[in-house]
């Protein structure tokens, strides 16, 4: 098992940022991949960005390239997000995933991929 905490989350200007964070613990030898996604009201979960833990390659939506930048610290077992110039329909309940298993560059921004789920942070981005 995998435990996620996720932190950060706030209340943010167009164009502001901020920085958030996923802590893991537990079985984290075993994490293949770990990944942010985010769900705004009356929408489906959506990818945002995503690392390899073995190799630290990333992946990020076309909506959040250029913007976010998706980090790790392998000695605090965490993975990190900075969101730039955000906008409001950056709006969402972010959540951190981790998946144990190997999973393929074309399936990496599928969340049922994704074993284990934080309790997500609400960021919010007013106009």
């Amino acid at each position: 098992q995998v435990q996620l905490v996720e932190s950060g989350g706030g209340l943010v200007q167009a164009g502001g940022s901020l920085r958030l964070s996923c802590a893991a613990s537990g079985r984290t030898f075993s994490t293949y991949a770990m990944a942010w996604f985010r769900q705004a009201p009356g929408k489906e979960r959506e990818f945002v960005a995503a690392s390899r833990w073995s190799d630290g390659y990333t992946y990020y939506a076309d909506s959040v390239k250029g913007r976010f930048i998706i980090s790790r610290d392998n000695a605090k077992n965490t993975v990190y997000v900075e969101m730039n110039s955000l906008k409001p329909e950056d709006t969402a309940v972010y959540y951190c995933a981790a998946s144990s298993r190997i999973i393929s560059a074309t399936m990496i921004k599928e969340y049922a991929k994704y074993d284990y789920w934080g309790q997500g942070t609400q960021v919010t981005v007013s106009s």
